[in-house]
């Protein structure tokens, strides 16, 4: 997995992930997302349309990302099953204010809408919208 950034504006970010999302990988997502949100960014954008494979993993920091951009201090500190029952909990908060996902492919989309997040996260097929929605 490949991660850059793009500057989109003051108050937000592009995170560009390429290749596949998964176990051997999910965690340098995860710190790639906590160091932007340390730095002071608040609003995170997710360029999915590069990623080939999502696995529960990378389902797992996508969820970890969005509590980190909730300023939740819990986000670095459930694994496992118990980042599973985390999600569980969250999917019915509605979508997420800080972070959104744009460019998901046909399988990204429906291994998303399989475990629930599609209620979750505003998902963008159009670059511009997904960047003017963070006003």
């Amino acid at each position: 997995m490949d991660l850059t950034l793009t500057e989109n504006s003051e108050i937000l970010v592009t995170l560009h992930i390429k290749g596949k999302l998964d176990g051997s990988n999910y965690e340098a997502l995860i710190d790639e997302v906590q160091k932007l949100y340390d730095s002071g960014r608040r609003n995170l954008l997710l360029d999915m349309s590069e990623i080939t494979f999502i696995s529960s993993a990378g389902i797992s920091a996508l969820h970890r990302a969005a509590l980190i951009f909730r300023g939740e201090k819990r986000a670095g500190q459930e694994e496992g099953w118990a980042s599973y029952r985390a999600i569980d909990r969250d999917r019915g908060s509605g979508k997420q204010e800080h972070v959104k996902l744009f460019g998901l492919s046909e399988r990204v989309q429906q291994t998303l809408e399989t475990v629930g997040f599609t209620g979750l996260f505003e998902i963008f097929t159009d670059l511009d919208v997904a960047i003017a929605s963070f006003g």
